[in-house]
């Protein structure tokens, strides 16, 4: 491990690094500056990110998303790098003159219902994970280009671009794939790092859409001249690839000391695992629904996805947008696993109905239903600890790498309750912090293909250093928790 000043980076001067940083619900522009011992972030542009539903289903509104990013890069100033990474799966088609073919299709639209047990007719489940390690979930881009394949558009196309290459695309005219977002295409090897190529033949997808791998750190052009002008930057402004997937930036900005921990990345999913050095891709592995999704430097992102604060976003959004601070004080005082949902089911992922549903699956199991807002929020939070529970112990046996620490970055860190009782359900430390964790995960990636920092310790050591960060520690055993456990079945 790299001591703080061992390397010449760190007698480099700071720069400053420009981060877009696209969620599901909204974006930003976040402004670092980065030095030897220096790590600071402060948030340049906020943005809504509103998915529009047309006649044809939902989709997102990408050119809101890149005048927002544009308007970011104006209110950054000058900066020396910037760097792009978003939500996963979801990509835009382009045709033979790179002009975009309508707006992309938002992973939560219902195209891809049914489509999983077509794949599995030519490639069934278990041999589909052991080509890719990768998690089912309905929305894989694999199954969205099979549930395209006869559409106008993917027949006219030339080009696919995940997000964040749609977009350095167009700040920079150079295209290609990042790699740790195309991991999470289905299409990926993670042994190999490259793309599948006989899986891709046997599903009739044409992998010569995607223009070629990029890795994190990698150049990806410079900003046009155009781009220049709107911006009001002076060029050359050079665009650095970074791990484009906001949980690849997000897992490379863990604080961690030694490979001994678990991360949760928590925002509207919850991403629950182990950095890895290898892929786990045992049939258990399959069964238990773990991925295999592609980090910095050769590391593999073994994790469960769960639904996150999607529940309680939806809930509150129904209810008319009430104080959450007051919301999360009431629900302090609730009898904690009065009733539990699994947090992980696919009924929880449609907009819409967001406390009825939670009320269904708690009378559906016959535990008592949650009726006040208080009580459905007390709910949703011991449910989202409970399934970081039941992620991060599976993951440890699953993988044979024992933990003794849980790392919780993203915007869960600002919720106390839920940083406590994931401590309490996990029976292990909790460390809340950073709360911009992909926005610093992207910054520091930058700052390395400029040689301001060293490896991945170096990085997460200068996160720690610099970073305000919170200690959870559990309170009492673990029993209530693997009672209500009990009551979810196998996990």
């Amino acid at each position: 491990m790299s001591t703080p000043h061992s390397s010449a980076a760190r007698t480099a001067r700071a720069r400053t690094c420009a981060a877009v940083d696209l969620g599901a619900s909204s974006g930003r522009v976040m402004v670092g500056r980065v030095g030897p011992d220096t790590l600071e972030l402060t948030e340049a542009h906020r943005f809504p990110n509103r998915p529009v539903r047309v006649p044809e289903g939902l989709r997102w509104d990408i050119l809101g998303l890149y005048a927002g990013v544009l308007d970011g890069l104006r209110a950054a100033g000058q900066v020396d790098s910037v760097g792009i990474d978003s939500w996963a799966v979801d990509h835009g088609l382009l045709d033979a003159d790179g002009a975009l073919l309508g707006n992309p299709v938002h992973y939560r639209d219902a195209r891809t219902e049914g489509i999983a047990e077509k794949v599995w007719a030519s490639v069934p489940a278990a041999e589909l994970y052991a080509a890719t390690g990768l998690q089912y979930a309905p929305f894989n881009t694999l199954y969205q280009l099979t549930a395209a394949r006869a559409s106008a558009q993917l027949t006219s196309a030339e080009h696919l671009l995940l997000i964040p290459d749609l977009l350095a695309y167009w700040l920079t005219g150079e295209m290609g794939t990042e790699l740790t977002n195309a991991s999470t295409t289905q299409l990926i090897d993670p042994g190999t790092r490259d793309w599948s190529y006989g899986l891709a033949e046997r599903l009739g997808i044409d992998l010569r859409l995607f223009p070629p791998l990029r890795r994190p750190g990698d150049p990806a052009g410079t900003l046009l001249p155009r781009v220049l002008d709107e911006t009001g930057m002076t060029g050359p402004v050079p665009v650095t690839t970074v791990g484009s997937h906001d949980t690849a930036s997000a897992v490379a900005a863990v604080p961690a000391t030694g490979e001994r921990f678990a991360y949760i990345c928590t925002g509207t999913w919850s991403l629950a695992g182990l950095e890895l050095d290898a892929p786990v891709r045992t049939e258990a592995s399959r069964a238990a629904n773990f991925t295999n999704e592609l980090g910095l430097d050769g590391t593999v992102r073994y994790l469960r996805n769960i639904m996150g604060l999607w529940l309680l976003q939806e809930c509150v959004r129904e209810w008319g947008d009430p104080d959450l601070g007051g919301l999360l004080a009431a629900a302090a005082e609730v009898a904690p696993l009065r009733s539990v949902v699994d947090a992980g089911d696919a009924a929880f992922l449609a907009p819409g109905r967001m406390p009825s549903r939670i009320a269904d699956a708690c009378r559906a199991s016959g535990q008592p239903v949650p009726e006040s807002r208080a009580e459905i929020t007390r709910c949703i939070l011991d449910s989202l600890a409970l399934a970081h529970r039941r992620a991060i112990e599976r993951a440890q046996s699953l993988a044979g790498h024992p933990v003794d620490v849980v790392h919780v970055v993203g915007g869960g860190t600002r919720n106390e309750l839920l940083c406590r009782l994931t401590a309490d359900a996990c029976g292990l430390p909790v460390v809340a912090g950073p709360a911009e964790a992909a926005a610093l995960g992207n910054v520091l990636v930058q700052a390395r293909a400029h040689g301001l920092v060293g490896d991945r310790a170096e990085m997460r050591g200068l996160v720690a250093r610099t970073q305000p960060l919170r200690r959870y520690e559990p309170r009492g055993d673990t029993a209530a928790w693997r009672a209500a456990e009990a009551r979810l079945g196998t996990p």
